[in-house]
């Protein structure tokens, strides 16, 4: 295998965050591997596709960005009849964050990443998670704790970047004022290919475009949506 010394994997959703900073990243490294693993969730076909799509977008931009590696972790086993998976009674705009809260998501998807990361002797991964995440497993001892976990199973010392870490999303969200966020995707329900406009995740999608000043460039599949 190549000597990956100037690689840097990202862990990517579709999502605002992990879109922007994969740009971000891809000015700094000489070789970046975005990262998507398909758990089994209810709105991950239509989440694929749009992540996809935007690394086809940005790749002219940023020759840096390797092909998308594609990892499965299946997790529909493990959450049973959560609504992540049967797609009853999601959180919508009137719930707080902690509602959409997966149990253990970044325990599973770092997991698999960092062990894939060790087989390409790639050392750092980085996440686009924010300051004012409110979860457990969000927090820079958290990463750093499992960062060295995994690495002393193999033998390997690896390391999880937090760049977005200390900001909040308007600031993030200016770093991305040039990008194709249209090709992001942040919904939990979609209604075919499209955002619900309805569900929690789409209302702080559309908070994030407005706080930001930004034109929000997503068809939502509900009238009235903005």
């Amino acid at each position: 295998m190549m000597n990956n010394e100037r690689s840097c994997a990202v862990l990517c959703s579709g999502g605002l965050d992990s879109a922007i900073l994969l740009a971000v990243i891809a000015q700094q490294w000489e070789r970046v591997f975005p990262v998507y693993i398909r758990c089994g969730l209810l709105w991950e076909s239509v989440e694929l596709e749009y992540v996809q799509q935007f690394i086809q977008a940005i790749q002219p931009r940023y020759p840096s960005i390797q092909p998308l590696v594609l990892l499965e972790e299946t997790v529909t086993d493990l959450y049973g009849k959560h609504w992540s998976v049967t797609g009853e009674e999601v959180p919508d705009a009137q719930t707080p964050d902690e509602a959409v809260y997966l149990p253990g998501r970044n325990v599973l998807l770092l997991a698999k990443t960092l062990l894939w990361c060790h087989l390409h002797q790639v050392h750092s991964i980085a996440l686009g998670v924010l300051g004012s995440n409110p979860f457990p497993d969000a927090s820079a001892a958290f990463f750093e704790q499992l960062a060295n976990v995994v690495g002393s199973a193999v033998n390997d010392q690896m390391q999880i970047d937090l760049p977005f870490g200390q900001l909040h999303k308007v600031e993030v969200m200016h770093q991305g004022r040039d990008l194709p966020l249209e090709w992001t995707f942040s919904c939990i329900r979609p209604v075919g290919k499209q955002h619900c406009g309805r569900c929690n995740k789409c209302h702080e999608r559309q908070q994030a475009f407005q706080a930001a000043q930004l034109a929000d460039p997503t068809p939502y599949a509900s009238e009235g949506s903005s």
